[in-house]
């Protein structure tokens, strides 16, 4: 008869659950793939999805605004000048105002551009100067020669040409100049103050503002009135654009500071005396041919005799 406490005698052993959940005060874990779980229990309420696994692009967007750069795009595409025209109207307002009424010693980059310029403003005042400078100068030769017989109006459609080639001629070509030597003088001493090119643009522009009421003005068929306007308009425009890049040249050379300087408001003064010269003429070509007609007709009496 076999013992009962046959240690060779098969015993069954009890099952895995019921080992584990012998002791009830033990915790059990139970791991599954996250994958397997249900849709519902992964929406499950008080979870957050990453949102760079579902929108990309909009993290992209995240991270390149909380690290405060931009995308670089070339300067040959829409989208690099695209930016340069979104500002805000009472931004342009301000721009407007501080460059007719300038505060000795303040610059105009830093206190209204904050290294945002734009190109919305200065197109528009450059736009505004053209066909003020063309109407203005229409309608103050018709003034000048009203109701003398030998005149008859013409509209000269002509001076919106010369006008715009003027007028823009000055508000880019003599930046990029300036931008050039203020580069080379930057390479030269590295403790120069730079500008960039589209913040001189943008000075520029906005420093033509206060001409457009002087070329109203120049209507009035009155010499004083307009060289007094003449004046104002120079001094105010000009003393922009020299407390603006006084700080780039200041530590420079004196010969080259006072060159860079002068050239600024040289040509300044050029713009304004041109126009008024070229535009505002008060020489009156149709007392010519009367004059050459009674000498004509002197000449003839003379032969006669």
């Amino acid at each position: 008869m076999a013992s009962t406490n046959d240690p060779f005698q098969f015993q069954d052993f009890e099952e895995g659950g019921n080992m584990l959940g012998a002791d009830r005060n033990d915790t059990t874990i139970n791991m599954e793939d996250d994958d397997t779980k249900p849709e519902k229990q992964r929406k499950a309420p008080g979870f957050t999805p990453d949102l760079a696994d579902e929108e990309p692009l909009a993290s992209d967007d995240q991270t390149e605004l909380l690290s405060g750069q931009k995308k670089s795009v070339p300067f040959w595409t829409f989208e690099y000048y695209q930016r340069f025209f979104d500002i805000e109207t009472h931004h342009v307002k301000e721009r407007i105002i501080g460059s007719v009424l300038p505060w000795p010693g303040k610059n105009f980059i830093h206190l209204y551009l904050r290294r945002n310029p734009d190109l919305y403003g200065p197109f528009w005042i450059c736009i505004t100067l053209v066909f003020a400078i063309a109407i203005s100068g229409n309608i103050s030769n018709f003034l000048v020669h009203l109701g003398k017989p030998n005149y008859k109006y013409t509209p000269e459609f002509r001076k919106v040409t010369i006008a715009a080639t003027a007028i823009f001629s000055y508000a880019w070509l003599v930046p990029l100049a300036l931008w050039g030597v203020l580069l080379w003088r930057n390479n030269k001493i590295m403790n120069l103050v730079s500008y960039s090119f589209m913040e001189i643009v943008c000075v520029y522009g906005y420093s033509l503002s206060i001409y457009i009421p002087a070329v109203v003005l120049w209507i009035l068929p009155y010499e004083w009135l307009r060289w007094c306007t003449i004046v104002v308009a120079l001094c105010l425009s000009g003393s922009v654009l020299v407390m603006t890049f006084w700080p780039a040249v200041r530590d420079d050379q004196p010969k080259i500071m006072i060159s860079i300087l002068s050239a600024i408001v040289l040509l300044n003064v050029l713009l304004a005396v041109g126009c008024k010269a070229n535009f505002f003429s008060t020489l009156e070509p149709e007392l010519v041919p009367a004059k050459s007609a009674v000498t004509q007709q002197a000449v003839k009496a003379s032969s006669l005799t």
